[in-house]
């Protein structure tokens, strides 16, 4: 019989497990991203007028909210610790996937603050849905080097949509071929069972 784990304990890592906390904050990134990709998306299928300018105004939002959340899951992951894979996967195994959450993490980073840049390059103000706030541009950004990081900011977008795909596709693999805990130490704990 195992011994409960505190209440208090669950919320944080362990060796053995993600904490709430880690759980709840992957798969809000994950959500989060899927919403950016989608408004994305529905800017190109609504073009002109009020929609095309919603869906623009949430695409700026959602992703800065990217970044604000990448700061508070870079806050975490410095904090605690990484549970084990068990059972431990090779060496090469263990470095790929270790540049793989490198490159997320500069993925979710560069995103934002290429968008940032666009912005603030066409000297365009973006309203944040809801309470009418303006996203503020950066200072002393000119027209060139705001084109310069949507050329970048649209490239790494599609770099994206391969890393996030090799991530999944490395969770499905690691879960129903390797089979090991890989990915059950990120899913809630009822669907760990």
């Amino acid at each position: 019989m195992t011994a409960a784990v505190p209440k208090t304990a669950r919320w944080l890592n362990t060796q053995e497990r993600y904490g709430a906390v880690s759980i709840l904050l992957h798969w809000a990134m994950a959500l989060l991203l899927v919403a950016v990709y989608a408004t994305m998306e529905l800017e190109d299928v609504l073009p002109g007028g009020e929609g095309e300018g919603a869906m623009e105004a949430w695409h700026y939002t959602l992703g800065l909210g990217v970044l604000v959340l990448v700061a508070v899951r870079l806050a975490m992951r410095l904090i605690g610790s990484t549970p084990l894979i068990h059972p431990q996967p090779p060496t090469w195994q263990r470095v790929l996937a270790k540049l793989t959450h490198l490159a997320l993490y500069l993925f979710m980073i560069a995103m934002p603050l290429l968008g940032w840049l666009t912005l603030s390059g066409e000297h365009e103000s973006a309203r944040i849905p809801g309470p009418g706030w303006t996203i503020p541009l950066l200072p002393g950004v000119d027209e060139s080097a705001g084109e310069a990081a949507e050329e970048l900011h649209e490239v790494v977008a599609v770099l994206g949509y391969w890393l996030v795909g090799l991530h999944t596709v490395a969770a499905l693999v690691h879960h129903y071929l390797i089979r090991d805990d890989t990915l059950r130490r990120m899913l809630p704990r009822r669907s760990r069972a």
